[in-house]
């Protein structure tokens, strides 16, 4: 019986994990659950579960934290949204619990902070994305195993082709229309820009020990590929399967074992298309952005995501055009001095003012 802490357990991910330790009651326990909100869904999972230790952020982030370090868990599953999820990721780490990761904002906000406390600790650190579970698997599950090239699949999001014109116009609606994931509204959005591309860049360079000119990223329309790894023999391995979470979420507390999901398999009765396409960065300018600011290290991806997360939310509150999203987060960066990563009180800095920054810029578009 594995018994599992669960970190943000009424998002997207973090029902998925629940649905997961349903289908194998005997196999998963859930010993801690924590959420940002105390409300219907969190009450209701909570007394469906019945965990040890259990808190909501907004009421009492002490609880919630605590979650993260439950003694009697085995894995921390953090699936929290946000730059709110580097400080949970800490707290696991540092309590010694193996860490499935999937809060993006842990590596990228706070890379070199996460991967110096966890090697201290000897944690290990399952990667849950699926371009990231695919390049694990094919490593063979260890994210220290060799390689000659990681190449990281995009679908190209919901404007894929569109002008730069036609950008100019687009809506929130179409923006969270994705042609082949079903998402949270925040990370559909990043789909769409690709900065969640570059996020993924950033996070290989730091889950592999991975040099940014070992890392390349292709499109593949369909998401079928999930990610690829080429070794110095010149063979190529891929991982491939539906678009669906469940796989890679399941995994993450099972491997090397695996067992039974509800995801749809790959029918190879029909034709199937498995398309590559080169990434055209001129029709992404946030994905370079974001690139260079995974190569420039320091604070510097910090207030990137910073940025990004308020420029997101005001696209979607219809405050400014999408392409008003790079618009905001270039803006800060241009007035962003890179430092090094030193603790997380500094980062929590960071992101604060890079927030105000880009609230400020925001209001100035919107006029």
């Amino acid at each position: 019986m594995k018994k599992i802490a669960l970190l943000g357990s009424t998002g997207s991910i973090g029902v998925q994990v629940l649905e997961a330790v349903r289908r194998h009651p005997n196999t998963f326990k859930i010993v801690a659950l924590s959420a940002y909100n105390d409300g219907k869904e969190f009450k209701r999972q909570v007394k469906e579960f019945s965990p040890l230790v259990h808190g909501a952020a907004s009421v009492d982030k002490a609880a919630a934290l605590a979650c993260a370090e439950c003694e009697e868990a085995d894995i921390v599953f953090n699936a929290v949204s946000g730059f709110a999820g580097l400080e949970y990721s800490l707290k696991a780490i540092r309590a010694g619990k193996t860490l499935a990761l999937a809060n993006k904002e842990t590596l990228v906000s706070g890379g070199e902070l996460v991967t110096r406390a966890a090697a201290a600790k000897g944690v290990e650190i399952i990667p849950v994305d699926s371009e990231h579970s695919a390049i694990w698997q094919c490593l063979g599950y260890n994210c220290k195993a060799s390689f000659k090239k990681l190449i990281i699949t995009a679908s190209g999001g919901a404007f894929r082709g569109y002008t730069a014109e036609q950008l100019e116009k687009v809506t929130p609606s179409q923006a969270l229309n994705h042609p082949t994931w079903k998402m949270g509204k925040k990370i559909t959005v990043d789909s769409a820009t690709l900065v969640n591309k570059g996020y993924e860049v950033i996070e290989a360079h730091e889950l592999y020990n991975a040099p940014y000119s070992k890392i390349e990223t292709v499109i593949q329309p369909t998401s079928i590929v999930h990610s690829l790894v080429e070794f110095a023999d010149g063979a190529v391995m891929a991982q491939l399967g539906t678009p669906d979470m469940e796989v890679p979420i399941q995994l993450a507390l099972t491997y090397p074992k695996r067992m039974s999901t509800s995801a749809k398999p790959l029918s190879f009765k029909q034709a199937l298309s498995l398309e590559f396409l080169p990434l055209n960065k001129k029709d992404y300018p946030l994905y370079d952005l974001t690139v260079a600011c995974g190569k420039e290290g320091g604070t510097l991806p910090c207030a990137l995501n910073a940025a990004d997360e308020v420029a997101v939310k005001a696209f979607l509150d219809g405050k400014i055009k999408f392409t008003g999203i790079y618009a905001a987060v270039s803006q800060v960066l241009s007035t962003t001095v890179r430092d090094e990563i030193v603790s997380f009180k500094q980062l929590e800095e960071v992101d604060r003012n890079a927030r105000w920054k880009a609230h400020k810029i925001i209001y100035k578009l919107s006029k």
